[in-house]
C-alpha cells in the first residue's frame, strides 16, 4: 500500500500525527498505523476540557486485530474531539489525515514541534524502501 506522509505533518514514535493550525494542535494516527490495526469497529476519545499531560492517553481505537491506546504528545488542553469517529470509526480507516483526526488541543507553552519527526524521518522508520 502506498501511504500517505505529508510534510505538514510532524509524528510521535506512538504514530500519532500533529498538525498545527494557528497555535493549536490537531492529532491524529497515521495512516500507516491506521492500516496496521485493521477493521476499526470502536473509538473511544476523552472529554471536551481535559487537561493531560504528554505521554497520556487520551483515547483507544479497538479494531477486530487490538485495542490500541493513542497517546498525546504534548500536554494540553481538549479543546474539541471528533464525535464523527466516534460514531463513525470507518472514517478513521477511510481517511485519517483530513476528516479522521481525534482531537484539538491547546497546547502549554513549552512544546516544539521540533521534538517529532518529521515526515521523512517517520516514513523511514516504518515503511523502509
Amino acid at each position: 500500500m502506498n501511504y500517505q506522509f505529508p510534510e505538514f505533518l510532524r509524528y510521535a514514535d506512538t504514530h500519532e500525527y500533529v498538525k498545527e493550525e494557528n497555535g493549536l494542535l490537531k492529532i491524529g494516527v497515521s495512516e500507516f498505523a491506521i492500516d496496521q490495526l485493521g477493521d476499526i469497529v470502536f473509538v473511544e476519545l476523552a472529554e471536551k476540557g481535559n487537561t493531560l499531560n504528554k505521554g497520556q492517553t487520551f483515547g483507544t481505537i479497538e479494531s477486530v486485530k487490538a485495542v490500541e491506546e493513542v497517546y498525546l504528545p504534548f500536554s494540553g488542553k481538549i479543546l474539541e474531539r471528533n464525535d464523527s469517529v466516534i460514531d463513525n470509526p470507518e472514517i478513521l480507516q477511510n481517511d485519517p489525515i483530513n476528516n479522521g483526526w481525534l482531537v484539538i488541543i491547546q497546547p502549554n507553552d513549552d512544546f516544539s514541534l521540533d521534538e517529532l519527526m518529521s515526515s521523512s524521518d517517520y516514513q523511514s522508520k516504518v515503511a523502509p524502501i
